[in-house]
């Protein structure tokens, strides 16, 4: 699991240490992640997860998942579900609650504040609350309708549950300040009337509270100490006081604030994911080119690299954007030890060994990782016949150009060295069909010949035992890196179009062909690999690339 920070205390540990040096408590430390069900997590939201339950974890408190399902029209279960899945993968298992149970609270608590004469139902529309709210340098001016009777309120208040008002012709907000500082505290709406189904309570309510109103309600109900939010929320700290306040809660649950976590290239807001998912922009929520949580799991991503990522950035107390290769490197962290080689040919050209017997099969050991001899090794079948990178051969070669050549001597991996001696042509297009090489038997892997060297090892597939794999490319989803778009229309413009590259072609040694959904491999010379779980067939694996071998985060780093 990932500690945050767990060599020297940050900010959240201080505030925690004191609040159980001075007994604010007499319950466990406890905290909360409160997604609403409306959408995939992505990786800010896994920043989220393990800041909350690691900080439970050390202090041996209580970490709970909430959905926060207080607005029926884009709430769904499978949402719920994907959220619960996700969780699970980064290897949590906290106790689960629903905003939507506690709707009888959050009606209670209205009419306590009613009473109270702390809050008022107000007839005024969207557009002139907006008017009647102020600016940020001129103050607010009371709603006409803010002066209305404890008994009116509460009437209409039960009307407005009754379903007797059309939406948005009523509301309920707090009675606190008009001409605060703060706009959040410019008498917020606490209700409001919403005429749809919800996806577990059905029709039983109509009425359904903001999120400032049901988040102080529900950590109180739940226990909760310690509430962590992004700093956007810091502006809606005093309401979330006022409000527990207002409800004589004792010990109250406090908000605190940690920044918000942007990385680079990448679409973090839940509004524009939606956007591409619902507009047909991507493969849906699990799109590897997303940083949905299902997204980088179908890539290929493990739950090790999420947490060494997160380890690495530690706590951070403002909005901070983090290079998108600083999770890059992460993840061949995880990798480059664990995972096991094999040979794909992405663009394969035929090399045809001309003095190599035609029907002979020879099986040649092939280390499984160079870096981790523990893995092993494997047999791999060799033949007259195979496949090579086109990239590989070079007719005039350039300066530096070191592989396949007519005349030009190279080591086939884990087999012998072959020199290009004849290149046949298509006579009509002039491309290259075949390469006729020789090799040298003395030149085996592993035979101790040292008599001569070659500058380069190329990687290779038998044409008799390859099979057909389609893999998949990735390069970032956006032409830029800012991810906010003019409209929702202009997403065509903003999308990649190598963002996804399909070679449909590539060849690759036949052991792929055992692989399972979310396998992964180093494919030599072009990356890390996994097995995709949605268009993998039983004689046709897809594989997506997690990452290429380069790592330009370590190296910035140094």
């Amino acid at each position: 699991m990932t500690a945050i920070n767990e060599n020297h205390s940050h900010f959240i540990h201080k505030v925690i240490e004191e609040d159980i040096r001075i007994h604010v408590y007499s319950r466990p430390i406890a905290t909360r992640f409160p997604p609403e069900p409306n959408g995939y997590l992505h990786i800010g939201s896994a920043f989220a997860i393990i800041t909350n339950a690691e900080l439970a974890r050390q202090y041996e408190g209580i970490f709970n998942l909430r959905m926060d399902d207080t607005n029926p029209l884009k709430e769904s279960m499978e949402y719920v579900h994907s959220i619960i899945e996700d969780i699970e993968w980064l290897g949590y298992r906290p106790q689960l609650y629903f905003g939507s149970d506690y709707a009888e609270y959050y009606y209670e608590a209205a009419i306590r504040l009613i009473r109270k004469n702390k809050a008022y139902v107000c007839d005024l529309t969207p557009e002139e609350m907006t008017l009647y709210r102020g600016t940020l340098t001129e103050p607010g001016m009371d709603s006409p309708y803010r002066n209305r009777s404890v008994e009116e309120n509460l009437k209409l208040l039960e009307d407005m549950r009754a379903g007797e008002y059309a939406a948005g012709t009523r509301v309920l907000r707090a009675k606190i300040d008009m001409t605060s500082a703060n706009m959040t505290l410019r008498d917020p709406v606490l209700y409001r009337i919403i005429h749809a189904a919800h996806y577990r309570t059905e029709t039983q309510w109509c009425i359904y509270p903001m999120y400032d109103f049901a988040h102080p309600i529900q950590d109180m109900l739940e226990g909760i100490t310690h509430s962590l939010c992004s700093i956007e929320f810091k502006e809606h700290r005093p309401l979330y006081e006022w409000i527990l306040s207002e409800l004589e809660v004792s010990e109250p649950p406090k908000q605190h604030e940690f920044g918000r976590l942007n990385i680079t290239g990448v679409v973090t807001s839940k509004r524009y994911l939606r956007e591409l998912v619902e507009g047909g922009y991507v493969d849906g929520w699990d799109d590897p080119r997303l940083p949905t949580l299902q997204g980088l799991r179908r890539r290929g991503y493990t739950p090790e690299s999420i947490h060494s990522f997160f380890r690495e950035i530690g706590m951070i107390r403002t909005s901070s954007t983090v290079d998108i290769a600083m999770l890059e490197h992460a993840i061949r962290q995880d990798l480059k030890p664990n995972t096991r080689s094999a040979m794909v040919v992405l663009d394969p050209i035929k090399v045809i060994i001309t003095n190599y017997p035609a029907d002979t099969v020879e099986w040649l050991t092939v280390e499984n990782n160079m870096e981790n001899e523990e893995m092993g090794a494997r047999e791999l079948p060799f033949t007259r016949e195979l496949w090579i990178e086109r990239e590989d051969f070079m007719e005039e070669p350039i300066r530096g150009f070191h592989r396949l050549s007519p005349g030009m001597e190279v080591r086939l991996k884990g087999a012998y060295f072959i020199r290009c001696e004849h290149v046949v042509r298509d006579p009509s297009s002039g491309e290259v069909l075949e390469l006729h090489c020789t090799y040298d038997p003395a030149t085996r892997s592993g035979s101790g010949f040292n008599s001569r060297k070659v500058k380069a090892t190329l990687h290779w597939v038998s044409a008799a035992h390859g099979i057909r794999i389609e893999t998949h490319l990735y390069d970032s989803l956006l032409r830029e890196s800012d991810e906010t778009p003019v409209d929702p229309a202009d997403w065509q413009n903003r999308i990649n179009p190598e963002s996804l590259i399909r070679v449909t072609d590539s060849i690759g040694e036949p052991s792929l062909l055992e692989a399972s959904a979310g396998d992964r491999f180093q494919f030599i010379r072009h990356g890390y690999f996994c097995v995709d779980n949605k268009y993998t067939t039983a004689d046709r694996p897809v594989f997506n690339r997690i990452v290429s071998l380069k790592d330009s985060w370590k190296s910035n780093k140094r």
